[in-house]
């Protein structure tokens, strides 16, 4: 049991939800989703400096889904890549922190998603890169369920197969849930899966809120040769607030006062301190 991390990660989801009320717009559902799989990322897996953001040797992360950026942010400045005050100018004018993440105006992110698909394809130019160059970084990225029924992630897995890209590793942040509906209506991404490794990835199944289930597979990971891996990662979309669980209204909704309340009150938050 990492108790340190379910620490982290329960304070990640109480500065989704302060950051996302505060700006009064923001996507929490994908955010709390994915929390989990951030904090085992940035606190157990990476090799990363937030002294130094820019070392050559760094692994290189890329947030596909890049809505979910709240969570992000929040896991890189527990992580002190820059302070934790900024959290709450999130998508105000001017700020770092916009909707989206911006390579240019955020340390330690490294490359700017938003449309979906393109995280995961830059994702595997970067490993590419990294092979042309005799380097042995790792590279990472998460991309969504929703985001999967995009044409670019399967032209990205057909390219990372073929040219043996054994230094990337995607989680995919399986919640079954996206702005429209349930994916399984929308477009079944089932058996999901069995479709990367049709498509020449090395595939592991993991519970998406359990720390040893995602490090051990993550672990495993780094030791494929001559093939990507995909850790499908199964997920409650707005994991830790009840009212959220398995909500699609919450895909990119921002809670009001009492509903932040609420929130941080189930997230451990006590009533004195919600009143300072």
């Amino acid at each position: 049991m990492h108790s340190e991390l379910v620490e982290k990660a329960t304070k990640i989801r109480q500065d989704i939800i302060k950051m996302i009320g505060l700006a009064g717009s923001g996507h929490p559902g994908g955010s709390l989703s994915c929390a989990d799989i951030l904090c085992a990322l940035y606190f157990k897996i990476l090799y990363v400096d937030p002294k130094n953001p820019k070392m050559k040797n760094r692994d290189r992360f890329v947030l596909s889904k890049g809505h979910a950026c709240p969570a992000l942010y929040a896991v890189l400045a527990e992580a002190s890549f820059f302070p934790r005050e900024k959290l709450w100018t999130l998508r105000k004018l001017g700020s770092s922190l916009q909707g989206h993440p911006d390579l240019r105006r955020t340390v330690g992110i490294d490359m700017s998603s938003g449309s979906l698909g393109l995280g995961i394809s830059t994702a595997v130019g970067m490993a590419m890169a990294g092979k042309m160059d005799g380097e042995d970084h790792h590279v990472y990225s998460i991309i969504g369920d929703g985001e999967s029924q995009e044409g670019i992630i399967w032209e990205s897995a057909i390219f990372a197969a073929h040219h043996k890209l054994d230094n990337l590793i995607v989680f995919l942040d399986n919640n079954g849930l996206q702005i429209d509906g349930k994916t399984c209506d929308i477009s079944s991404l089932e058996p999901i899966a069995q479709k990367w490794e049709a498509f020449g990835w090395q595939t592991f199944e993991v519970d998406g809120h359990d720390f040893n289930q995602i490090i051990e597979a993550a672990d495993k990971a780094k030791k494929v040769k001559e093939k990507p891996s995909m850790i499908v990662a199964h997920t409650v979309k707005g994991k830790g607030v009840s009212f959220m669980e398995n909500k699609v209204d919450w895909h990119g909704v921002a809670p009001n006062k009492e509903q932040v309340r609420q929130a941080l009150l189930e997230l451990g938050v006590s009533e004195d301190e919600l009143d300072e």
